[in-house]
């Protein structure tokens, strides 16, 4: 990806040269170049832009090495509006899973993607609170009642219905697909 001041300075060339008949980079699409540019991303972690010319749309994909999800990989659509970083991106969880904070929909229920948001914040931030989600459920802040309750009253059933959810059974009458990530020389 290009360097945000490099994206300017060609952006304004081509428009001398061509009368500005091409598209302004937005100061979104700044920011969020800044927040990729500055992204150290661990192992468990990779970003994938459907279309490389459109950097406010993306997936991200996490696999937990720890906790209660180790070994699932879960991915995420970033949809980043022109308003940011005024407005929160906005992240969903592809993928059907049993989790406290994901309800079934896949919206997700982090504070910085609702009333914490504020302009300082960056792509970073909701990156390490959705890892954090991962590794440390907040039932007390839930989106998905069934699993908060679960965790709440029955941690080791809680943790037996999210390994059920994740290798694709079937956890209090909802069906999930498979996300654990195939051991060598296992068919996923």
């Amino acid at each position: 990806m290009l360097k945000i001041w490099s994206m300017k300075k060609e952006q304004q060339k081509s428009e001398v040269a061509a009368g500005s008949n091409k598209k302004k980079v937005t100061s979104a699409q700044l920011r969020v170049q800044k927040d990729l540019n500055e992204l150290s991303l661990p192992d468990t972690i990779s970003t994938h832009f459907p279309n490389p010319d459109d950097i406010l749309n993306f997936v991200l994909t996490l696999t937990p090495d720890e906790g209660f999800y180790k070994g699932g990989v879960f991915t995420f659509t970033f949809a980043i509006s022109v308003n940011f970083p005024h407005e929160p991106p906005k992240v969903t969880c592809n993928e059907k899973i049993y989790h406290p904070n994901i309800d079934l929909n896949g919206n997700v229920c982090l504070n910085i993607l609702r009333q914490d948001w504020m302009p300082v914040l960056d792509l970073n931030a909701v990156i390490v609170g959705i890892q954090f989600l991962f590794l440390e459920p907040n039932a007390g802040d839930w989106l998905n009642k069934e699993a908060a309750d679960d965790m709440k009253g029955d941690r080791e059933r809680f943790y037996r219905n999210v390994r059920s959810a994740m290798a694709g059974g079937t956890v209090k009458g909802e069906t999930f697909k498979r996300v654990l990530k195939a051991k060598p020389g296992e068919k996923a």
